[in-house]
């Protein structure tokens, strides 16, 4: 697997959400009043972990299955799956998030499940029946993007769900005039992705698309990818 910049993308993001990105985030994946962008962005976030959640449970097989979460920031899926019966082992490259869903599951009486634990995702370890890794691409240009993808798939026995800002020409001007993403002081690099290349990752390491889904509110774009084998 191609190897990270140390001094770029996963150095940036991992100082960045153990800092003033920790705080922010928190804030917008929690409860409590925020401003009109993030509260944008907390709806649109919640609105793929409820897509996610009602495609899983669609299945029939929640109890008892194996699911890794993979960049689980403060618990938003990783807490529900588990409330739902399924072994769930979930990670973030950020301590303090960790922290955080530690503390959020523990308050809802899950502390034994999820298992929880700061790693990137090119350590990832382990198998299990489903790989899930929403809105994580966003940090990472294509190179990074694609080894990823082959990394996780190695992970997933038997299906992968993936979230990334797809690259359109609308979305790509939009980022350039700021109106997207927000400014450098406040988040990381934001990399947009064609949806033909991530389709492309995931059919050369054997998958096939089974659903999609797309969530756009005002500040938050996120393409959803269901694969299986």
């Amino acid at each position: 697997m191609t190897a990270l910049n140390e001094t770029d993308d996963k150095t940036v993001v991992r100082e960045y959400f153990n800092a003033t990105g920790f705080d922010r985030w928190r804030r917008i994946y929690g409860d409590g009043d925020v401003n009109k962008v993030q509260l944008d962005i907390r709806k649109g976030h919640q609105q793929t972990v409820d897509t996610v959640l009602a495609w899983l449970e669609a299945d029939g097989n929640l109890e008892g299955l194996t699911l890794c979460d993979a960049g689980c920031g403060v618990g938003s899926l990783s807490i529900p799956l588990a409330q739902r019966g399924v072994q769930v082992f979930a990670s973030d490259i950020s301590e303090k998030m960790v922290g955080e869903a530690k503390e959020r599951a523990a308050l809802l009486g899950t502390s034994n499940n999820p298992t929880f634990a700061v790693q990137d995702l090119e350590t990832l370890s382990g198998t299990y029946h489903t790989v899930v890794c929403l809105d994580v691409l966003i940090h990472y240009p294509q190179e990074q993007a694609q080894a990823m993808i082959a990394h996780l798939s190695q992970l997933a026995e038997s299906r992968l769900l993936l979230s990334f800002a797809p690259k359109t020409l609308g979305y790509s001007l939009l980022k350039k005039i700021g109106d997207f993403f927000p400014g450098p002081s406040k988040a990381t690099r934001a990399y947009l992705h064609r949806e033909a290349d991530i389709v492309n990752a995931l059919q050369a390491s054997g998958w096939t698309i089974q659903r999609q889904a797309m969530t756009k509110t005002r500040f938050y774009f996120s393409r959803l990818l269901e694969a299986t084998r």
